[in-house]
């Protein structure tokens, strides 16, 4: 069985830089064993309905701008895994959780990203799942745990965002190492909630984290809330560690949380 995670995909520029993040990520594929599809919630692709991709090659989406060239000419022209989209619509019907097939979109910078890091040789099939930030934080547990079953088939359920994003406050000029301390103290705060699995104080967080209405702006809250999905999926098991934090631009989280165990 594979656990679920949660990624930080921070900034597209992670796609061609060599530093103490993209090192972790690249040694993250190698942790567990390969897995046999991921299907993966990213933080840039949103909607009102649950979308569940099935598609047969992923185009390469660049969803940024005034970045290096060398970023717009990456590609990970992943595969789609059918078998395992119907898995995925047969669980959401029996469960009466609302969905839509998308045969058309590629894979954004939150998924590619982090894909090409941890497994660069595009040899796992993927399937892409939306998140709606409209949803209460256990309607977004509820479909991660609704998928929970996948584990046992050595399928990794990624979600992919960030616990600390707030573009108006980043330092792009200054990334010299310095951590405002209102990022350390939010999520300083979610790592002991998480570790107890304290998810009525966790799906509350905005009325209880510190600072959390600048580490979880009212409009960025998608980047947050992807770790509810990925929680959703380890209910089962109901645990949490901590696998990597560092931060650039004096706040961008780079978080990576492992729920659940690998067996």
């Amino acid at each position: 069985m594979l656990p679920s995670l949660f990624v930080a995909h921070g900034a597209p520029l992670l796609a061609i830089e060599n530093n103490e993040y993209t090192q972790f990520l690249e040694q993250l594929g190698t942790e567990f064993s390969k897995p046999k599809a991921v299907v993966l919630f990213s933080a840039h692709w949103e909607s009102q309905t649950q979308k569940v991709s099935k598609v047969d090659e992923f185009e390469t989406i660049y969803d940024f701008g005034g970045f290096p060239a060398a970023l717009y000419s990456m590609k990970y022209p992943a595969i789609g895994d059918h078998s395992v989209t119907k898995e995925i619509e047969e669980v959401f019907q029996k469960q009466e959780i609302p969905y839509d097939l998308d045969t058309n979109r590629g894979l954004d910078h939150g998924a590619w990203v982090v894909l090409k890091m941890i497994y660069p040789s595009v040899d796992v099939p993927v399937i892409s799942m939306s998140v709606n930030p409209n949803l209460s934080p256990m309607e977004q547990y509820n479909i991660g745990k609704s998928l929970s079953k996948l584990r046992e088939q050595d399928i990794l359920i990624i979600a992919s965002g960030g616990t600390v994003h707030n573009l108006g406050a980043l330092k792009m000029g200054k990334d010299d190492g310095t951590i405002d301390p209102w990022a350390q103290e939010f999520d300083t705060w979610l790592e002991e909630q998480l570790t107890k699995w304290n998810i009525d104080a966790l799906i509350n967080y905005n009325a209880l984290a510190p600072s959390a209405e600048l580490a979880v702006p009212p409009y960025g809250n998608e980047h947050f809330i992807p770790i509810f999905y990925a929680m959703g999926a380890a209910d089962g098991d109901k645990s949490a560690k901590l696998l990597h934090r560092s931060y650039r631009y004096g706040n961008l989280s780079h978080s990576v949380w492992q729920f659940g165990e690998s067996q």
